[in-house]
């Protein structure tokens, strides 16, 4: 799809020839001082406390509580009914009215045992259903046909205009944000709400994945309530339907994503997803960075309760023993080979494709595979199918199970993820932080986090040759006792903690704020 956007100094490519984790100095240590705190209201869909659909769920629970060490964050999301049916307490606290279409609702606040405040949209007849937030759809985003809910315009819109209204001290309650961090377009339009009313409350947009854009049809802009002089090139239009995600990057005060790669990925079209043009503007003018996704303490081999035994760094014997649990459980057959797992949505996104041709060359090396997750029904069943074929080497698990996910991870020698593209990605960091290797394409964040050689193996060409050799490599380095250990070792010694995201996104908002004061001086 080509870009309605033009401009004379493109970015480079990203991505060729692979650099290494250290090229790129991903784990740089923070600086020893943070600006001041700030009032960060940060809204999302899902939050992996109550409901996740994928890694958006595991950052809006964990990215909060890392910067709630120095800032005052609360979360916003709507009151799903997995939210209405836990034993939280759901503390009434704020009322917002109808906005255009928009039917008004209620806010509650829940505390977590920690602290953690998140508000709730209390609209029942929006977010109380069966089925993910999205849809219907096995996948869980609702992607698949008739599987999205009909009204998801509607639906985040409403969360958006709740945000505007909280930032703008209408929603009743007694705090107040001084700065909006949004993600993805489900929250998009919330920084269209502030320009169209003419407010300037400063806001950071994150976009966890370019591809899931909230593209709707241009007829339902009044019901929405976006004026008609915001339908044009330079606003929400895109091409001739209405984007959210578009809505977000033109009108949010900073764009960042999950990847220092992805961010120069996706101003190029082969990645941009339509919006590369715009997106190189953003990069230009200096509104557009990567700063990368982490993990939280719980994924640690040494005291994880989910595996079968708890190791460390050169235990490899209790390493051994989750590959066991993992070959019992899954229903394979004793082995002495490597032991490959997927953990992945079952999309065409994640290169399930290329997988399912390498299986027969990978179980007659006398490898095994176990695959788990959901998604597309037709990889779903050509996993099926794969597995029939295979007893005792291939295993398909359709679904997620948090537990089981982390006994692969602990279980498993080396993780296959040929991913197209990958704005962040945490498999791969979970995965090495359980000593087991990703095999992965040279793209996103599998490119900043994982070291070829070192921590894991990357191929540059998205071909199934190039993918195969660096199988065949993984296959090497494990009969290579010395070697294998020596990079499992480095994997698990790797830091990809959200720890690390506190300086960068403290250093941000601090600009975004003093941006917009200078912004508002000049007006008065």
């Amino acid at each position: 799809m080509d870009t309605p956007f033009t401009y004379e100094k493109p970015l480079r490519e990203a991505k060729k020839p692979c650099k290494t984790v250290h090229d790129r100095n991903v784990n740089q240590p923070p600086e020893k001082t943070l600006e001041s705190p700030q009032r960060i209201l940060f809204v999302t869909s899902e939050i992996a406390d109550f409901v996740k659909v994928g890694g958006l769920g595991d950052v809006s629970s964990a990215l909060p509580r890392a910067l709630a060490t120095h800032h005052d964050v609360r979360v916003l999301i709507p009151a799903y009914r997995e939210m209405i049916e836990s034993e939280h307490e759901i503390e009434p606290v704020g009322h917002l009215a109808a906005f255009a279409g928009l039917p008004a609702c209620d806010i509650g606040k829940i505390t977590c045992d920690d602290g953690l405040i998140i508000y709730v949209l209390l609209c029942p007849e929006l977010y109380q259903r069966e089925g993910t937030p999205y849809g219907r759809g096995s996948s869980g985003y609702g992607d698949g046909q008739n599987e999205g809910w009909d009204d998801n315009d509607i639906r985040f819109a409403r969360l958006s205009r709740a945000a505007a209204d909280i930032a703008l001290g209408d929603a009743g309650l007694d705090w107040q944000p001084q700065l909006l961090h949004l993600n993805d377009w489900q929250c998009g339009l919330t920084a269209g709400y502030l320009h169209w009313q003419g407010e300037s409350v400063p806001s950071v947009f994150t976009i966890h994945n370019l591809a899931y854009q909230g593209i709707f049809n241009a007829s339902r802009r009044e019901t929405l309530g976006i004026p008609q002089e915001a339908f044009h090139i330079e606003g929400v239009e895109f091409y001739g339907n209405l984007s959210f995600m578009k809505a977000g990057i033109v009108y949010a005060s900073h764009v960042t994503t999950v990847s220092a790669t992805y961010a120069q990925e996706i101003t190029t079209p082969n990645f941009g997803c339509g919006l590369d043009g715009l997106l190189r503007c953003k990069a230009e003018s200096k509104q557009l960075s990567g700063i990368p996704n982490g993990i939280d303490d719980s994924w640690d081999p040494r005291t994880d309760i989910h595996i079968a035994q708890a190791f460390s760094c050169n235990d490899w014997r209790g390493k051994r023993v989750n590959a066991d649990y993992v070959r019992r459980h899954f229903g394979l057959a004793a082995g002495q080979g490597p032991l490959f797992a997927v953990v992945s949505r079952l999309v065409h996104q994640k290169g399930l494709d290329l997988t399912i041709e390498a299986a027969k060359t990978i179980v007659h090396a006398g490898g095994q595979i176990v695959f788990m997750g959901s998604g597309e029904h037709h990889v779903e069943e050509a996993l099926r199918k794969l597995a029939a074929r295979f007893p005792g080497a291939i295993a398909a698990y359709i679904g997620f199970d948090e537990h089981q996910a982390r006994c692969l991870f602990a279980g498993s020698d080396f993780l296959l993820m040929p991913s197209r593209f990958e704005p962040c990605g945490l498999s791969q960091m979970y995965a090495q932080r359980f000593g087991s290797l990703p095999i992965a394409y040279c793209t996103g964040g599998l490119a900043d986090t994982i070291e070829d050689g070192v921590s894991g193996f990357l191929f540059n060409d998205m071909e199934f040759g190039s993918y195969m050799k660096s199988i065949q490599r993984a296959f090497t380095v494990f009969k290579s006792t010395d070697l294998f250990n020596a990079m499992r070792g480095a994997a698990m010694a790797g830091r990809y903690h959200w720890r690390q995201s506190i300086e960068p996104y403290s250093r941000l908002y601090q600009q975004v704020l003093e941006k917009q004061g200078d912004k508002t001086q000049a007006i008065y």
